[in-house]
């Protein structure tokens, strides 16, 4: 989607109040006809992106067909707000991220990818080698890329494991400080500090402060946030986005989920 023509990357570096919410959907977890019913409720409850994304060994046709069910709902939600003049379009007017779990994992149907070094990975595949082998595809499709540092921190779950990360510690401070300088000097402009998908505890609160002192990047913060609480110490500390995924998935009905990301939602704003 894209209503007034500015693009992903600046839609997602513009300054706002509080922080902004992403919801994470996996297409490994649901078929894609449920996971657009699910983004809608997202945005319903004032979500501002959609990642698709997460499993590793997603195949690209799952991928795309779930890319194309959120980005045809979306079509619809927007079409039907042009016919309402109380109702707004540019709710609708959603950006759907990829979130890949490498480069077997991308769909043309997406506005736009975290285009992602992991930057305190131990293996060459995950710091250019799935860069490379996507590059091409990406600019073939035209999916605008969104250049981001990716630092998984303790206890890095699942990611940390496969992305054989050395993981950030909690005490960590000055080192999460230094990867947000070398993001910047690189060029990127999102720096994504990860706990892991399901993670027992978030990213501590210090490590976003020493993160967030890096003037020229837009933060995203995920993993382990359940609660509002939690929302609210991300945002305190200085996350720009919140990311959520696994505390939405396993919501009973649409309507659980709704009031579960409402509230995520609300603590966003502080």
């Amino acid at each position: 989607m894209n209503l007034d023509g500015a693009s992903v990357l600046q839609k997602v570096c513009t300054p706002r109040y509080g922080a902004r919410h992403i919801t994470l959907i996996d297409p490994a977890k649901q078929p894609p006809e449920v996971a657009a019913q699910r983004a809608m409720v997202a945005v319903e409850a004032g979500t501002q992106m959609v990642f698709v994304g997460g499993s590793t060994d997603t195949p690209d046709d799952v991928v795309h067909a779930t890319c194309l069910a959120i980005q045809e709902a979306l079509e619809l939600r927007i079409f039907a707000a042009s016919q309402n003049p109380t109702s707004e379009e540019k709710q609708w007017d959603i950006p759907v991220v990829l979130f890949p779990g490498g480069a077997h994992a991308l769909s043309p149907a997406a506005d736009a990818i975290t285009f992602m070094m992991l930057m305190n990975s131990t293996k060459r595949e995950f710091l250019v080698g799935e860069q490379v082998r996507g590059a091409p595809h990406l600019a073939k499709f035209g999916v605008e890329a969104l250049p981001t540092g990716y630092v998984v921190c303790a206890p890095g779950g699942r990611v940390g494991e496969v992305g054989a990360a050395e993981l950030i510690q909690p005490t960590d401070v000055e080192l999460v400080k230094d990867y947000a300088l070398c993001a910047k000097m690189f060029g990127f402009s999102l720096l994504y500090l990860e706990a892991g998908s399901g993670a027992d505890s978030p990213v501590h609160p210090d490590l976003i402060a020493s993160a967030a002192s890096v003037d020229g990047l837009t933060l995203l913060v995920g993993g382990g946030l359940r609660t509002p609480e939690d929302v609210r110490t991300a945002v305190k500390a200085g996350a720009n986005w919140i990311v959520t995924g696994t505390v939405t998935e396993d919501a009973s009905s649409l309507e659980e989920l709704r009031d579960r990301l409402t509230g995520l939602v609300r603590a966003c704003l502080g």
